[in-house]
Parts: C-alpha cells; structure tokens; sequence
C-alpha cells in the first residue's frame, strides 16, 4: 500500500479524504494533542484496520471525534447536565467524555465497554474533515502500539508507512499530549486519563473532581481509551529525575558512569548548562527548569530523537506532579516503566 501524504489540503483534497474514510480507508489526522489514526468509528471492519495497523489489542477503547457537541447525540442515550457543561466549556479542546454508548456505536469502538468516549478536537483543519465525513471518527494516536506518541506528520509516516492510505499534515501539534479523559457520574467527575486539560481547570466548573483508581492503583482495570496496555515507550531504557537543576545533573552524571553508547538527555535549559560539557549526552531542551508545558510539548518528540540517534540510556528530568504536571509525570512514568528519582 502506498500512503501518501497531503500538506495543507484544499476543500478538494479534504472532501476526497472525507469519502476515504467513509468508505472504510484509514487516515492520519492532525489533532492539538498528537496526530491520530483516523477511521470511520461507525464501520467495525474500519476499526478493525486501526488494530492492525497499530498491532493493538481490540478490547482498547477507541475515542470518536465529532466536529462538535450536537454531533454526539445519535451516538449516546443521555447527556447529563454536567457533562453538558463540560462540552460547553472545554469543546473544543483536549477534553474526552466517557457517556453511555447508544446501539448505533459499534462495540469495536468502545472494546466491550457500555460507554463511548467522545472529543471534539481544537483544530480547525481537523473538524473541517469532521464535518465533511459526517460520520464520528475514531483515531488512536498513530503509532504501532506501544511507541511514543507522534507529534509531526513525519513522526507517523515513519511508523505508518505502507500500512494506511493517507496522512493528512496540517504542522505539529500545538500540545503534544493526548486529551484528558473523564467519566461523569451526576455531579461527580472521575478523571480516567490526566491529559490537556487539568483538574484545577476540571474544578472551576464541576465542585467534584476525581482521579480514577486505576491512576494509582495498578491492579484495578482501566477504562479510558489508551490507558490498557503499555505506552509511549522508547527504544532505550529510561530514568527520569525530579529536583533542582544541580540535584538533575548530579544525578545524570552518577547515572551515566560507565555506560557505552550515546545518552540522550532531555533537560531544562538550566540543567544543561550544568552537564553540557559531557559529550556522550545527546541533549533536547524543553525549555526552562518546571515548565511542564513546553516539557509536555517536546516530551514524543524527544524520545523520538533519541530513537533516531540509536541512544543506549535516556535521562529525562521531570516536573512538580500538578497542574498539567500529572498528565506529564504520567506518559514519564510509562515510557520510564516508573523508574523515578527524586532529589
């Protein structure tokens, strides 16, 4: 198969990539999270080419993005008061909401689970081909399974190449973190995946906000779309180390003693002025000492890096577990396989 990819695409070229994915083909759309991998959510076989091209389980949970909130209503059976709220306030934005799932909405779509997740992405080009396909569309992020996420139209040709037909490349993404997931129950909101928006946001306009225990709990079964199965990560092991600058390179240095091979280190600017002198460590800066969102904006980006440059460690240096921080700390903590140290 060859996948070819469209840049900037004309009404044309989006009406022929609308067709595409009605008619059951598989299309790499660009979201303000990460790129997904795009697939009429109401097509089973459809779907079907998602596990494949991933190579991931079926019985993952699939988000169906809409082009906005009344998009949603053939596929639920209720929408309650708060969660109506939600997508008043955060639609559209990185915020998924789990909701009972309507006949019309295949089980392929929700792995066996009687609710559907549902998200209206914060990307104009991305909801033009919503509204143009006239069917929801589900799309995991589009990587083999397992990969760090891409952020680039580049990221997902490399992992896709051949496997799918088209990749629509509108740039990179604005976050470069997936959406966060919620679950509503009447007044309460349960958080299933820390994401683009964070709890503290969550609170301004629900008193009851929750994280689900299976964030913290690793024996209880995950609800949320891309929280099942191992995540984003990179080919080498990874260490990440949360403190000061000088505690940061202190330990890069105690970490990297006798290892063979090139390091790649993903640091602040202020922790690489500290280990810079070091020419065994392939540096990416994110930005400054616990900016979580320019972290959370190199983080895909800089594992691929260091994928590419064949790195035999990876050291990364993390954040203050709050605010966007959490959804952070963890995608760093499954591409880490939670090996952290604190300073």
């Amino acid at each position: 198969m060859d996948t070819q990819i469209i840049i900037n695409p004309s009404d044309q070229e989006l009406d022929m990539l609308a067709l595409a994915l009605r008619n059951g083909e598989l299309v790499s759309i660009p979201t303000e999270t990460v790129y997904g991998l795009g697939a009429n959510g109401l097509d089973p076989e459809a779907m079907d080419k998602i596990y494949a091209a991933k190579g991931r389980p079926s019985d993952n949970p699939l988000i169906l993005h809409v082009p906005n909130s009344e998009s949603i209503k053939p596929l639920v059976t209720e929408v309650s008061n708060t969660a109506q709220l939600l997508m008043d306030t955060f639609w559209p934005g990185p915020l998924t909401i789990t909701l009972p799932k309507s006949d019309l909405v295949p089980d392929r779509a929700t792995g066996g689970l009687p609710r559907v997740a549902l998200r209206c992405p914060d990307h104009k080009v991305c909801r033009a081909l919503l509204e143009r396909a006239g069917v929801p569309i589900a799309a995991p992020s589009a990587n083999i399974s397992g990969r760090p996420s891409p952020t680039t139209a580049q990221d997902v040709y490399h992992d896709m190449k051949g496997r799918i037909s088209y990749i629509l490349d509108a740039g990179p993404c604005m976050i470069g973190v997936e959406s966060t997931v919620v679950e509503v129950h009447d007044d309460k909101v349960i958080i299933l995946r820390p994401g683009g928006i964070t709890k503290a946001q969550l609170e301004i306009v629900v008193a009851t906000v929750e994280y689900d225990t299976a964030l913290v709990n690793a024996t209880t079964k995950p609800k949320a779309p891309g929280m099942k199965y191992t995540h984003y990560a990179p080919d080498a092991p990874m260490t990440v180390v949360v403190g000061s600058p000088e505690g940061i390179a202190c330990t890069f240095k105690e970490l990297s003693e006798g290892i063979e091979g090139p390091i790649g280190c993903l640091v602040s600017h202020e922790t690489y002025n500290l280990i810079k002198g070091d020419t065994r460590f392939i540096c990416h800066c994110f930005g400054h000492h616990g900016d979580a969102l320019s972290l959370g904006h190199d983080f895909y980006k800089s594992l691929l890096h260091f994928n590419e440059n064949h790195v035999t460690l990876i050291l990364a240096e993390g954040v203050d577990d709050d605010g966007f921080g959490v959804a952070i700390m963890n995608r760093m903590e499954k591409a880490s396989s939670h090996h952290i140290i604190y300073k």
